[in-house]
């Protein structure tokens, strides 16, 4: 079965930090570019960052360069998303998607079920 399964969400003080993983299985996931993208209350979906398949090329939103770090490790078929100085405003269900940019992670018809992330004091 093809499936993404996100993890390490929770509840964090602003300030703080976290680090988000994407579980890959059933698909060769070391050939895919890769991105997180997140979805707070009430709005769109907004991607956050990607990856390309060989972790050569990494992009950043505006909104998260300088504080949230994407990697991956196609051995283990898992996508991490380090986020640093968290603030309300990163409040957000986060996904993982095929895709390395918006435009493609966005429309990307393998995302997983995401983890909630809360940021508040």
């Amino acid at each position: 079965e093809v499936q993404l399964v996100e993890s390490g969400g929770g509840l964090v003080q602003p300030g703080g930090s976290l680090r988000l993983s994407c579980v890959a299985s059933g698909f060769t996931f070391g050939i895919y570019d890769m991105s997180w993208v997140r979805q707070a209350p009430g709005k769109g979906s907004e991607w956050v960052s990607g990856i390309q398949s060989d972790g050569r090329s990494i992009f950043y939103a505006d909104s998260v360069k300088g504080r949230f770090t994407i990697y991956r490790d196609n051995a283990k078929k898992v996508l991490y998303l380090k986020m640093n100085s968290l603030n309300p405003e990163d409040t957000a269900v986060y996904y993982c998607a095929t895709g390395v940019n918006a435009r493609d992670a966005l429309r990307s018809t393998l995302r997983g079920q995401g983890t909630q992330v809360t940021v508040s004091s």
